[in-house]
């Protein structure tokens, strides 16, 4: 049986939350509640703000849902698993999509590199923040993974604690298991996940990534494939390997 309830719709809200306490809506909520779910004064809907876990809600409002009623909690609040996602950025569309399978992965962090032959420079944080959101409200997660500002490449490198198990995939890797591969990574404080761009790394940031201490560089098939899906097969690996996908001691 699911642990948790799939029909209710879930909203996140920027407060704290305990049983008897009310949470005021803003414009965008009241909106969503009202007029795209269609929902009035008194349906129930589940809550979460990353840290206090799940709550039922009623809402409250006359003319239009202005607030909630706290109830109950359905789940505690449980903690993602040490996985950062790290990626050079892409267009809009393609980064929004992105970044909601990460988080639908389970990632706890995203962490935006600017490498060589990154095409895209600027990234909007709100924009992908709003995303992250979203994609926690639809699958049921209770954390918000952190949306950090973009970092230059060797930046991120000099930056990064060496206890974290770096994988990078480069499609200039040698084709082989990458399950065999991952299965000796050592993840004890954490993993970081690290995608180029669409025109790959440069010479220069290969080499540096292979001097790494703790590191993989994974292959992901004999087949290049766009950034955006490299990442969820990348995160699908890790998580099915050495993340929370499994009981055993890999986990």
């Amino acid at each position: 049986m699911p642990s948790h309830d799939f029909r209710k719709p879930r909203l996140f809200v920027d407060a704290a939350l305990e049983s008897g306490a009310t949470v005021a809506l803003v414009r965008d909520q009241s909106n969503y509640l009202g007029n795209v779910l269609r929902l009035s004064a008194g349906d129930g809907i589940l809550v979460f703000n990353g840290r206090d876990g799940e709550w039922q809600a009623s809402i409250t409002g006359r003319k239009r849902p202005d607030g909630l009623e706290i109830a109950t909690r359905t789940r505690p609040q449980d903690r993602l698993p040490e996985l950062a996602y790290v990626f050079a950025p892409l267009k809009h569309a393609r980064l929004d999509y992105m970044v909601q399978k990460a988080v639908e992965m389970g990632v706890s962090s995203l962490q935006p590199v600017l490498t060589r032959f990154t095409q895209v420079s600027r990234v909007n944080s709100e924009r992908m923040r709003a995303n992250v959101i979203e994609a926690a409200e639809q699958c049921g997660i209770l954390g918000i993974a952190d949306v950090a500002e973009p970092v230059a490449f060797d930046r991120f490198l000099d930056r990064r604690k060496s206890e974290r198990l770096l994988v990078f995939c480069d499609e200039a890797a040698d084709v082989a298991n990458p399950l065999s591969a991952l299965a000796g990574g050592k993840t004890s404080d954490g993993i970081d996940v690290l995608i180029g761009p669409e025109g790959g790394f440069a010479e220069e940031e290969r080499a540096m990534l292979l001097r790494q201490p703790n590191s993989l560089r994974l292959s992901l098939g004999p087949r290049i494939l766009r950034a955006d899906t490299a990442g969820v097969a990348a995160l699908t690996l890790v998580q099915a390997a050495l993340g929370d996908w499994t009981t055993g001691p890999g986990r």
